[in-house]
């Protein structure tokens, strides 16, 4: 029997700490494979966020094509991340999903605001606005896909506080920030 190969999904609203969280999951597991990040290789190229987009397709396609293990950050607004489950399951991958939330939208532009003070990188707010509304309903075409998932919070460092098994959301803990429980009294 081969190895797992894993397509692993590091997702959230912009400015939720996806990255932060693709640090600590790499230092944990040994089974990220190459983590592609828009933002970073944005950064990384100097180029702007549409090459970026369209290296980091490539970059997915590759993996993909070559049965490598790979982490994707996204915020799974539009069609790339379902796309890129349907042709992982079809290569035999595992598919999982980390997600990580926080309770408002001013937290969200909050945090943007903050890194690019620093130099970082600024999202729209009307694309953050846009992204915060429909979060559930996007995340909610994926969890099918997904063999596990896992949910963060960060409003204070990343506490996991659920898990998706079975078509069920599981609760972990008793700390309940707002949005789990809208999204647990989503997907029951």
């Amino acid at each position: 029997m081969g190895r797992i190969k894993y397509y692993s999904i590091i997702a959230g609203v912009n400015g939720v700490g996806k990255s932060s969280l693709s640090g600590v999951l790499k230092s944990e597991r040994s089974d990220m494979g190459y983590i592609i990040d828009v933002d970073n290789i944005a950064t990384k190229s100097k180029t702007d966020i549409m090459t970026a987009g369209r290296i980091a397709l490539s970059k997915i396609n590759e993996h993909l094509q070559k049965e490598i293990s790979f982490s994707q950050e996204t915020t799974l607004s539009g069609f790339l991340t379902e796309k890129t489950c349907v042709t992982a399951k079809k290569k035999g991958f595992a598919i999982r999903l980390f997600y990580v939330g926080l309770d408002s939208l001013d937290e969200h532009m909050r945090r943007i605001d903050a890194r690019a003070e620093k130099g970082g990188h600024y999202i729209d707010a009307a694309d953050v606005e846009r992204r915060y509304g429909k979060r559930f309903i996007d995340l909610r075409k994926i969890l099918p896909y997904c063999d596990e998932a896992r949910f963060y919070d960060n409003e204070k460092g990343f506490v996991e506080i659920g898990e998706y098994k079975n078509g069920e959301l599981l609760l972990k803990g008793d700390y309940r920030p707002a949005w789990i429980v809208d999204l647990y009294e989503l997907v029951k």
